[in-house]
C-alpha cells in the first residue's frame, strides 16, 4: 500500500512520455493491485470477499489522493478498472489454492 500511494504521489506529464514509459506504468499499476489483493487474502486467511473489498476501497483512497497531485486526476474509472485487478488477484489465489490444496472431495459417512 505504501508502494502504491508512493507512486501515485509522482506528477504526471502524459505529454513527454515515451511509449515505453506509458506501457511500464500500466503493467506496474496492474501488478500493484494484483498483489495487493494477494496479500489481503493470505494475511485475511482466504476471506476473499473482505480482501475485495479493503484493495477496492484502497483504490478508491488512491484515486482521492491523486486529485491532489499537480498533473493527476482521479476517477472512478479507474476504481473500476482497478477492480478487474483485484478480481485477476482473486482468481490466481483461488487457482493457486486449489492446486495446492486439490479437490475437495465429499466426506464418506
Amino acid at each position: 500500500m505504501a508502494a502504491i500511494f508512493v507512486l501515485s504521489s509522482q506528477t504526471s506529464d502524459v505529454q513527454d512520455r515515451a511509449l515505453w514509459d506509458v506501457v511500464l506504468r500500466k503493467l506496474a499499476h496492474v501488478t500493484e493491485y494484483f498483489l495487493l489483493t494477494v496479500a489481503w487474502v493470505r494475511a485475511l486467511g482466504w476471506r476473499p470477499g473482505l480482501a475485495a473489498v479493503l484493495s477496492l476501497a484502497y483504490a478508491g483512497t488512491d484515486e482521492l489522493h491523486q486529485t491532489f497531485v499537480h498533473g493527476r486526476h482521479g476517477t472512478p474509472v479507474d476504481v473500476l478498472v482497478d477492480a478487474i485487478r483485484v478480481t485477476l488477484g482473486l482468481v490466481y489465489y483461488a487457482r493457486r489454492r486449489r492446486r495446492t490444496i486439490g479437490p475437495s472431495r465429499p466426506s464418506a459417512a
